[in-house]
């Protein structure tokens, strides 16, 4: 048989000219509608920027805007899938098929990567976590760099990079939602005047938010709870501040700086842990000798 070599050529012709300029045209739609839809999400989030002056809010838009951004990128590339294997001569019935059969078995095969996704979704709708917060997952603490549908990526203060399944989530402990405190255990000796302790606490505090380093990031004056408890060697006055998020530990910081100082210089005691040893004694009452030796050092070193 004899292949007609004409023919072929001619029929690639006609393909060129109808259906491949139809699937070249599909994929620089595609390409345009790619890059319509991440300026469009980084317009969206300037829009917002500008609109809202509020942090958190800001955090919540740009964490959604990621995700949504992911999602439409996916259900564009898609279609375009489907469009371009109707332009190649296959049927979209069976692929779709053939589709949905691949989809069940891989979602017994991948329930955990279905499960993160199922979790990932509520994650970001109850606006648990945004990009930016301070977050305790389970026993893992860090900054949120990332999150999507799959997983969130945490960094904590050494510089690891924490990678955490969505659906290994149990519980979110979320550190700089809205507002923070600095929360203080002041303890001090058992002979000072609590009261006078107090005192000084709101004095420092009054001293800190005129400070214009740090009056901007505190949001209330010291509130005292009171005495907490007796210690071993100190009674503890708990007390905190309300500071804008992620500023609690930088406001803690520098209070119990100014605290030491003025501590000092008014001779208050801050307690530090000390052993009494003790020999102790036989049924009469005695105890054993405890025998010391003292040397001259200086006669030694001579």
């Amino acid at each position: 048989m004899r292949f007609d070599f004409d023919a072929y050529w001619n029929h690639i012709e006609q393909w060129l000219l109808t259906d491949g300029l139809k699937a070249v045209l599909i994929i620089l739609v595609t390409l345009v509608l790619l890059n319509v839809v991440g300026l469009a999400t980084r317009r969206i989030e300037a829009l917002i920027e500008r609109r809202h002056a509020d942090v958190e809010y800001k955090k919540r838009a740009s964490t959604l805007g990621r995700v949504i951004l992911w999602l439409l990128r996916v259900l564009v590339i898609a279609v375009a899938s489907m469009m371009l294997l109707q332009q190649f001569g296959l049927p979209i019935g069976p692929a779709l098929t053939a589709a949905g059969v691949a989809g069940i078995a891989i979602g017994f095969g991948a329930q955990n990567m279905v499960q993160d996704f199922f979790a990932g979704f509520f994650i970001l709708i109850e606006n648990q976590i945004r990009v930016g917060d301070v977050v305790k997952i389970n026993d893992q603490s860090g900054l949120v760099e990332g999150i999507n549908l799959r997983m969130v990526v945490l960094r904590d203060y050494a510089g690891n990079v924490i990678y955490i399944r969505n659906g290994k989530i149990d519980v979110v402990t979320n550190m700089t939602k809205d507002y923070s405190y600095a929360v203080f255990d002041v303890g001090v000796g058992y002979r000072e005047n609590v009261d006078d302790v107090i005192r000084v606490l709101k004095a420092i505090d009054e001293e800190l938010r005129q400070d214009a380093a740090f009056k901007d990031d505190m949001l209330a004056p010291l509130e005292v709870a009171g005495l907490d408890k007796f210690g071993d060697s100190a009674v503890v006055i708990k007390g905190r501040i309300m500071t804008k998020p992620i500023q609690q530990w930088r406001i803690t910081r520098e209070f119990n700086r100014r605290m030491k100082e003025k501590f000092d210089e008014l001779n208050i005691e801050i307690p530090f842990p000390h052993q009494t040893i003790y020999f102790g004694k036989d049924k009469k009452g005695d105890a054993p000798a405890l025998n010391i030796e003292m040397t001259d050092a200086s006669k030694k070193n001579g």
